[in-house]
């Protein structure tokens, strides 16, 4: 049940109306994230839904990719986020970029000082892929806790757009 207006348990947008500026500005920086990032989408999937296991957002984990079988994104990338450290299908960019999302939700002081992650960040990302990488995080992270915290929208299953 929303913690703010009496909206449906599968009405994932009408809340926003309660703050339609900032939603609408929210609505952009979504657009950008998912329409324009230079991440690869198998990384960019992989980051944002280790970040949704972290928010325990379920809308957010429902979520799939329109694009992503195109884009060699399957229910197995999904399936195994949880076990990023470990499952032998992600690459090492994508694994690191579990690892920074993980990080980035659960202890970004300590993630920020340590130099052997960045170390192995500069090998597979340029400056521009992780500030594609921190600024998606960011907004994961902020909209999905918004989400989980005012309980809107648990009940959906969202597919993302297509890239176009």
């Amino acid at each position: 049940m929303s913690r703010i207006g009496t909206f449906a348990d599968d009405d994932l947008a009408g809340w926003i109306e309660k703050s339609p500026r900032l939603g609408g500005a929210i609505a952009a920086f979504s657009d950008a994230v998912y329409n324009h990032s230079r991440l690869p989408m198998r990384t960019r999937e992989l980051a944002r839904i280790v970040t949704a296991h972290n928010n325990e957002c379920e809308v957010c984990v429902n979520t799939r990719a329109a694009d992503g079988p195109a884009e060699g994104v399957d229910e197995e990338l999904y399936e195994h986020a949880v076990q990023w450290r470990t499952w032998p299908g992600y690459s090492e960019q994508e694994r690191l970029a579990a690892e920074f999302a993980h990080r980035f939700a659960t202890e970004h002081t300590v993630l920020r000082d340590d130099e052997e992650f960045w170390a192995r960040c500069r090998e597979h990302f340029s400056d521009e892929l992780l500030a594609d990488l921190a600024l998606s995080c960011a907004l994961w992270l902020g909209m999905g806790r918004v989400l989980r915290t005012l309980d809107i929208g648990q009940s959906c299953k969202l597919t993302l757009p297509s890239r176009a």
